[in-house]
């Protein structure tokens, strides 16, 4: 097993699925963000609990959330700023490698990247 670099070239409809997967991300920590608000609420009116404990918790939660939000907004701000035809590193894969006898380790070791583009494959680095 070896690591994989997956590679996408930047074009305008890279780009646009990128900001509306950004969008989707960001809108539904805002949706998580009003929910936990909301039983936050519930939870403080109910008797026998500890309203410092509730609300530090929550805060918690909200902290994380709202550190995601911020997180995204970086990342559309980067992807504007990104030139058609760059490349960027979408993720990384596992690959099978096959060895046998006489095979240059360090040749199979080497960084290995497969450029998509547009959601087809058109260069795979060795």
């Amino acid at each position: 097993m070896k690591k994989v670099l997956i590679k996408q070239i930047v074009t305008e409809n890279s780009k646009a699925k990128l900001r509306d997967n950004f969008y989707d991300q960001k809108m539904r920590l805002e949706q998580e963000c009003q929910q936990l608000l909301f039983e936050k609420r519930k939870l403080q009116n109910k008797s026998g609990v500890s309203r410092q404990d509730i609300s530090r918790r929550f805060q918690k939660e909200l902290n994380k959330r709202q550190e995601k939000i911020k997180l995204i907004d970086f990342k559309t701000e980067q992807l504007d700023m990104l030139e058609l035809g760059s490349e960027i590193v979408e993720k990384e894969v596992e690959a099978l490698v096959e060895v046998t006898e006489g095979t240059h380790w360090d040749d199979i070791m080497k960084e290995q990247s497969i450029v998509i583009k547009d959601g087809i494959v058109v260069r795979i680095d060795k």
